[in-house]
């Protein structure tokens, strides 16, 4: 580093909803970026690949991609993220990790201990920093005044399980919505408000069959003195709002999610006219009672994740996302679970 071609050739490990609908879709739509290899053992999204990215090798193991590739984007099964990253890092390449980067902290911090010695980039996709809904919270700030309560969800109505590991695996597959949906809203919770100082969690599995938790819910005391209230469910049947922001001047309110998500799944590439706009019947409303307006919501930016990871790679600017503040995010998370599972408030201290 820094990284002097001007091809990135990238190996993407995994191609499932992540690698197929957020990673490949953004790297081949980056600048700079060629992907030009996925692994998958799964013979339909082999062919799924090749139709969709047909200069891409498809391989049925990493192995194979250390060779074969500038940088690795990991967005297999959370229980391999570590071990894949240490094999990719070993090798000499730099290595973007789909959240979460570890299902501890110890491991966090082992993985960048790697990456510093070798000198190599090591980042985790937390996407959602660039959702147009939060970009909006982070602008309004000014307007909202001390925001001393900060509610966020992130809810879907699924009343039959799908199945899969983050479903019905065990502890060591790390499923569930606490690490899953958790890992987003912690990480802008602490964005916006800064370290946490106190974390105390419920989490339930409300559905017959299921393994992990599929219902949580998390309250951070920040050391700024606001109060977040983080919701990730599977079983509501009404979607409360995506964001409820209450200041000392006013508050805002904004429901449904950010579209980025839905047009990756509808097979829209980044960068055409409009993508990340949200249309205006969605945006969110900011003010107090009787004295309120409709705010536009900034245009959401996922392209910026991987256009960050070029700037590292050939500049040496710093990652989209560092290890810093990705330890500090996964540290909130063990402290959530520990909670939920003693039912007490866990104290944080600076790592």
């Amino acid at each position: 580093m820094p990284y002097e071609s001007d091809e990135i050739r990238v190996g993407l490990a995994g191609y499932g909803p992540a690698g197929s609908f957020f990673h490949a879709p953004l790297i081949a739509a980056t600048p700079g970026l060629r992907l030009a290899a996925v692994v998958t053992r799964d013979p339909a999204k082999a062919d799924l690949v090749r139709r969709d990215h047909p200069g891409a090798e498809v391989f049925g193991s990493a192995d194979e991609l250390w060779d074969r590739s500038d940088l690795i984007v990991i967005a297999s099964p959370n229980r391999t993220h570590v071990p894949l990253a240490q094999e990719a890092l070993k090798a000499g390449l730099p290595v973007v990790v789909d959240k979460p980067l570890a299902g501890t902290t110890a491991e966090a911090r082992d993985l960048v201990r790697l990456a510093r010695d070798r000198d190599l980039m090591l980042t985790v996709f937390q996407n959602r920093r660039w959702d147009g809904d939060f970009l909006t919270i982070r602008r309004l700030q000014p307007e909202l005044g001390d925001v001393h309560r900060f509610e966020s969800r992130f809810e879907r109505w699924r009343p039959v399980p799908k199945g899969g590991w983050r479903e019905l695996g065990g502890p060591d597959d790390i499923g569930g919505v606490l690490f899953d949906l958790g890992s987003h809203l912690v990480d802008q919770a602490l964005r916006l408000f800064g370290p946490a100082s106190r974390v105390y969690a419920e989490t339930d599995i409300r559905r017959a069959g299921v393994k992990t938790d599929d219902d949580a819910f998390i309250a951070l005391t920040h050391e700024s003195g606001t109060r977040s209230h983080l919701w990730m469910t599977a079983v509501a049947g009404q979607l409360g709002p995506r964001f409820r922001v209450l200041g000392s001047r006013a508050a805002y309110v904004k429901w449904g999610l950010d579209p980025q998500e839905d047009r990756l799944r509808a097979g829209e590439r980044p960068g055409g006219p409009g993508w990340g706009a949200e249309p205006a019947e969605h945006w969110g409303v900011l003010g107090v009672d009787g004295d309120s307006r409709t705010v536009p919501t900034e245009p959401g930016a996922y392209p910026e994740f991987y256009a960050g990871v070029v700037a590292c790679l050939r500049d040496g600017a710093p990652p989209p996302v560092t290890m810093e503040t990705a330890i500090e995010t996964l540290a909130v998370l063990e402290a959530a679970k520990r909670s939920a599972t003693t039912g007490s408030v866990v104290e944080l201290h600076a790592p």
